[in-house]
């Protein structure tokens, strides 16, 4: 390439990273007006009041959206107490048209659904999430159990794809939900 060449590169790659600021920008900006969606939306994935998943305000309500579409921000367990007890919960952060938080038992199906399709080792041939795909949406679909009518798992899907994952007694949980973490945390800090 002469000087001329490259100079005109280097102008039409610094418009396109100047467009891409003003993309990120707008997708950032935030509503105006009147609406309903302040805050975070909390989701609760458990089959206790009949449904797939649901919020309070007061009182149970179904969320009868089938699946939730968005950019996974954020794993994490936290401590809390339900029913007068301490517990151990997976709080799962999800950017989309607002911000949603997932929460889930750290040892339901659910969890260990959404856990085992994070990590980046491939385990048994199939196919896991790597960091970079967290650049595009994710898709998490509960999933009710076929046998039991309390059983609820996660299917995640990128795209049209079903990151599929499988567990059993002999998976090891700690290293799997730290590979599940690290995963997410890794997509964070990646630059493009």
């Amino acid at each position: 390439m002469n000087p001329q060449e490259n100079a005109e590169l280097l102008a039409a790659l610094m418009r396109q990273e100047e467009l891409l600021h003003l993309l990120v920008a707008a997708i950032n900006k935030p509503k105006l007006g009147l609406h309903s969606e302040a805050g975070n939306c909390k989701i609760y994935c458990n089959r206790q009041h009949g449904g797939l998943w649901y919020t309070l305000n007061g009182e149970p309500s179904d969320v009868p959206q089938s699946a939730l579409t968005g950019y996974l921000k954020e794993l994490r367990f936290e401590n809390t107490e339900r029913r007068k007890k301490e517990t151990c919960k997976l709080l799962i952060t999800i950017q989309a048209d607002r911000t949603y938080i997932l929460e889930s038992g750290y040892d339901t199906h659910f969890s260990k659904s959404l856990l085992t399709a994070m990590p980046a080792a491939t385990r048994s041939g199939n196919a896991t999430l790597r960091p970079e795909q967290l650049y595009a949406p994710v898709t998490l679909q509960p999933q009710p159990g076929t046998t039991d009518e309390s059983v609820l798992s996660c299917r995640v899907w990128v795209g049209s794809e079903l990151i599929k994952a499988s567990y059993g007694e002999e998976t090891d949980w700690k290293v799997t939900a730290r590979q599940a973490l690290d995963v997410v945390k890794a997509a964070s800090e990646m630059v493009f």
